[in-house]
């Protein structure tokens, strides 16, 4: 029997790539004031925006349960299937580290890999679905393991933010940066550089004109990547900009597959919405 792919919810995998790759999804937890909801299945990320919105504020997150991971590790164990589970870069949440912890409890480190992907949204989804081909291909976790862990300082993730508000709410810009990035309309590139999101090349004017000058920027990059599969992850963008960053990355005539996805929760809770990123694997180093 072949290995279980797991994942947390950041991954940012559509329903649609979750079923074809047989992924099992641990959501992270949304907490609104004394209320708690799982990611992906009890809150959608617009409900999460009304609610940030009228209480001017960011809604917190927290780790996957430990307890939901161990039924469900308990529960692949007993249908003899070893498993190999993506998690959210440890930089930016504890995920990880509640997961080792059940393997812990359960005393099944060498059938139970956790691999901290060291990225966010669909550049943890690139990794997985890399897992699941391999998982369906007859790879061993370790041998799966061990693959994609050299893919991982491959993965290019970034986005542009429509607004700093809500990186300015979860503590990742500060007062005055927002409150100047706002009246200058500068919309910044946000990059994933070793576990952490990093700031990058500052650009103004309305989100569509920066969404495409983005991607632009990225052609020569997206030229030596991977042609097998890009990912457009937007956390509810106009559907005219996501289709003009899906017709430009076709035309470049390079990628195989155009994955379109909406980011979670999670994700969205901290970078606003109508934020987009364009994501893919590097085939050089």
């Amino acid at each position: 029997m072949n290995v279980k792919i797991i994942a947390d919810s950041t991954c940012d995998l559509s329903p649609e790539l979750i079923e074809k790759y047989d992924i099992h999804i641990l959501p992270l937890h949304i907490l609104l004031d004394d209320k708690e909801y799982e990611d992906g299945a009890t809150i959608t990320p617009d409900e999460l925006y009304a609610w940030a919105d009228e209480h001017r504020t960011t809604p917190k997150t927290s780790a996957v349960s430990i307890q939901t991971a161990i039924d469900v590790f308990d529960m692949y164990l007993k249908a003899g299937r070893d498993m190999v589970c993506f998690t959210i870069s440890s930089q930016m949440s504890g995920t990880a580290n509640v997961l080792r912890l059940a393997v812990q409890q359960l005393n099944e480190a060498d059938r139970v890999h956790i691999v901290d992907s060291g990225s966010l949204s669909t550049g943890i989804g690139l990794q997985v679905i890399e897992a699941a081909i391999l998982a369906e291909a007859g790879k061993t976790a370790s041998e799966i393991v061990t693959e994609v862990e050299a893919l991982r300082p491959l993965v290019r993730a970034s986005f542009v933010v429509d607004t700093l508000t809500y990186l300015h709410r979860g503590g990742r810009c500060s007062g005055i940066a927002a409150l100047a990035g706002t009246a200058l309309k500068l919309h910044p590139q946000i990059g994933v550089v070793d576990g952490r999101m990093m700031p990058g090349k500052k650009y103004r004017g309305p989100i569509n004109r920066v969404v495409m000058n983005y991607v632009k920027d990225m052609e020569e990059n997206m030229k030596s990547a991977r042609p097998d599969r890009v990912f457009i992850t937007h956390s509810g963008c106009q559907d005219s900009i996501i289709r003009d960053v899906y017709d430009y990355l076709q035309n470049l005539g390079h990628f195989s597959e155009i994955l379109i996805t909406r980011a979670g929760c999670v994700v969205s809770s901290h970078c606003g919405p109508r934020t987009l990123g364009v994501l893919y694997i590097d085939q050089n180093a």
